[in-house]
This record gives structure tokens, sequence and C-alpha cells, in this order.
């Protein structure tokens, strides 16, 4: 082990263009990391596995940025929650409007369109639900009596394109205007050319009122989901989840995971290998036969068992990659420690009478740095891809979004045999670059407080 200072560590490093590389990932990395846990809700996370959460997603989504890249665009699934509100009193009529825009400019009918909203009445008040579409067509899409209510309470109601009322509604219609809407669903026909069977590109208004005799009415909450084939940055999966939240929430998550295991196991193996090797002998003996015990355990196998018998938390699983991930770290601090108790200054120190302790922690723990730092980045993609293997075979901690759960998620429904390329790709390439960060950060130091291949 050579003598070497932290400012010369810190000078060779930035030398090096693996060593920048590894950097320049690893702050984007944590950049990401800060950003999501302060900038995104909690509650995004907490409701990972929240299917009501997800309940006005679209199924297995393809990104929406596939668009460009293709000559007939898909249609992408809308969530629409601002309508333009207007309050109307005619003849003790009261009526409340909502009414949503849509811009539909795809090559594909939608999948179906859902309005949710919750109405605050009483009495029995008539809510209307009328599409004007771009050719100036004004469809009736729902004409129907809420519940009655002898007092003011609120109602919430999802209605659906499917329900059998607008599906004969539209038929009704449509046989005036379309060239044959016998086998057509609500949404084809909504959305259909009147020539042929082709969407019809331009701007749509969905329009909802509700009429009643009583002035306080109100429709507090309203939204419109017009289902589509596209969403978001990186695609749904089959519970509806969006996967740009599990793939960023899952980047502090695997730099925990990784940190946390690797410096622990780097700390607890210097510490056990250095005081081996200083106290020689049987007490080293004995030691390093222990430690060879540990080493000879195979260790995803033991960690399955455990992950089956014990628990799957994330924390019992970062504690029992701790356990395991120390004892080859022992192994070469025990040899740096023969090699650095022989030296003059400690020999000294022993002859002043200082403690062992003190030894070890001022002149021999102090000379190994360099080598625990290399060891600690190194050891991070260890750990992250151990976690991933194990969520992977259903073993992790299925309330924690890591990329390794979702990949056993797409393994659980077949997204490699059905194409869905974008819930495997993104979590394989996320667990690779962090590694690669690691990997180039590690060989780098590696390079310059290792003597042999510095040369």
């Amino acid at each position: 082990m050579s003598n070497i200072t932290p400012q010369e560590i810190k000078e060779e490093f930035f030398k090096s263009k693996i060593g920048i590389a590894g950097i320049s990932i690893l702050v984007i990395l944590i950049f990401t990391s800060i950003t999501v846990v302060v900038v995104t809700p909690v509650d995004t996370f907490k409701e990972w596995n929240d299917p009501v959460k997800w309940i006005a997603y679209p199924k297995v989504a393809i990104p929406v940025w596939i668009n460009l890249f293709l000559s007939e665009k898909i249609p992408e699934h809308r969530i629409l929650d601002t309508p333009n509100i207007n309050y109307e009193i005619s003849r003790d009529i009261s009526v409340t409007s909502h009414q949503f825009g849509v811009n539909f400019d795809y090559d594909d009918f939608p999948n179906d369109f859902i309005y949710e909203f919750s109405a605050k009445y009483s009495g029995t008040p008539l809510l209307q639900i009328d599409v004007i579409r771009p050719d100036g067509i004004q469809l009736r899409l729902l004409s129907s009596s809420m519940p009655y209510s002898n007092s003011n309470s609120i109602h919430s109601e999802r209605i659906f394109s499917t329900d059998d009322i607008i599906k004969k509604n539209l038929n009704l219609q449509s046989n005036k205007f379309l060239f044959s809407s016998s086998n057509l669903s609500s949404e084809d026909i909504i959305f259909s050319k009147t020539e042929k069977h082709e969407p019809l590109k331009g701007n749509y208004v969905f329009l909802i009122k509700m009429y009643n005799s009583n002035s306080e009415n109100q429709i507090p909450e309203s939204r419109l989901i017009i289902g589509g084939k596209a969403f978001g940055v990186m695609g749904t999966d089959e519970l509806r989840r969006d996967l740009a939240v599990g793939l960023l929430w899952g980047t502090p998550l695997a730099l925990f995971i990784g940190l946390v295991v690797a410096i622990a196991s780097v700390l607890m193996g210097l510490l056990y290998g250095v005081y081996a090797g200083y106290r020689g002998k049987k007490t080293d003996e004995a030691m390093m036969r222990f430690n060879d015990v540990i080493y000879a355990l195979p260790a995803l196998p033991f960690l399955i068992i455990l992950s089956v018998t014990i628990s799957n938390s994330i924390f019992v699983m970062v504690g029992f990659l701790m356990l395991f991930g120390w004892v080859g770290i022992a192994k070469v601090a025990r040899s740096m420690s023969l090699q650095i108790k022989i030296r003059g200054y400690v020999e000294a120190a022993k002859m002043m009478g200082q403690k062992d302790s003190k030894i070890v922690f001022r002149h021999i723990l102090p000379q190994l740095l360099p080598y625990a730092f290399a060891s600690i980045a190194i050891s991070v993609p260890a750990a992250i891809t151990t976690e991933a293997g194990l969520s992977f075979l259903g073993l992790g901690d299925p309330s924690f979004p890591t990329w390794g759960q979702i990949l056993h998620d797409a393994n659980t429904y077949g997204a490699s045999a059905r194409g869905l390329w974008w819930w495997i790709m993104p979590p394989g390439i996320m667990i690779a670059i962090t590694g690669l960060a690691f990997v180039f950060i590690g060989n780098a130091l590696d390079s310059i407080v290792n003597p042999k291949l510095k040369r």
C-alpha cells in the first residue's frame, strides 16, 4: 500500500476520464434523488400499490413520445379536470354547466371515455351530457334524473362510454348521419367521420349540464377521461401505475441500498481485518477461521431462505446484505494490517506505551482509507443488483417501488412475451447505469491507490 495523500488522490482522480464519467453520472443520480424526495409528493410513493390511486390511468399504455417516430399517431390518454364552469338561473331553474374541450388529432379511435363527478344537491336534478363534434353535429349522450335527496347531500358517480343507455342513445342518433353504426362502439360513433369509419380530427366539446329548481346545486368535482393507448413519459403497467413514478422513486431507493450496504460492509470488514492482523497469533487465527465460515456460506441462497422465513422488509434485506458483504474486505484489510504493523512508526508507538486501539485508529486505519473508498465504490453495484435479483424473484419488499420490484411485476404479467418493452428496459437500464457509475469511480480510485495498477 503506497502512502498517498487525499489531495494527491483528488488530483489523480480528476485526471481520469473514467473517474470523471462516473462522478458525472453519480451527480445526476443524486440530483434526481433529491428532486424526487423534495418535489414529488410522498403520497405517490405510499400509494404505489393502491389500485384506487391509478384507476384513472390506462392499462399497459405506451410512452407518448413514441408518437414522434410513428407515421400514424396513437391516441394519448387524457385526464381533464379543469372544466369551464358556468352557472345560470332562468325561470326558477338553475343550470350548472361544465364544459371540456378536447383537441383530437390521432389516427386511431380512443379506447373509451369516463366522466367522474360529485354533485351537491337536493331534490331530483336532471343530468345531461352532450358532445359537439368538429363538424358541428351535437350528440346527446345521456339525459337522466339523479337519485332523489330531500336535503343537501353529495352524490358521486362514474359514467362510462360502455353504459347501455349511452350506446342506445348514440345508435339512435347516428343512423341519421353515419354510414353504418350497427357494430360500432360509443367512442367510434363519436369520433368517426360521417362518410367512412376513420377518426374525425379536430376540436370536440363535452358539455355536462345539471338542471334543478334549487339554485344551490353544485358540481364540486368534475373530471373527464378520454381513454388512450399512450400515456406519460414511461407508459403504464398492467396495474395502471405510471412507470415514470416507479423509476424516479427507484433512484433514491437504489442509492440508499447500495451506499448503506457498501459503507457498512466496508467499515465492518476494515475494522475486523485490521484488528485481526494487528493482534496476530491465536486472535488472528480464530477471527480468520470465523471469517472463512461466513465466506463459505452461499450468499444468494442464504438470503433467499432468510427472506422467506424471517421477513422480506427492505430494511431487513439491507441488514442481511451487510452481514455477507464484509468478509472479503476483512481478508484484504488483514493482509494490509500485517504489512503496516511492522513499520517503524508503529513499533515506536508500541514502545511509547500507546494503547492498541489508539495505534489501530491513528496509525493503521488512516493508511487504509484510500482502499476503503475504492472498495465502497465497487461494492455499491453488488448491493443494488443483489436487491434487484431478490425482488425479481418475488422476495423483495413489495411496498417499495424498486427497480427490481418493477421487473418482478413485469415478469409476473408476461411483459416480455407481450412485447411491453417500456415495462422491462427502463428499470434494467437504470440498474446498469447506476452500477456503471460506481464501477467507473471504483476502478479510477483503484488504479490510483494500487501501485501495481498505477504503473
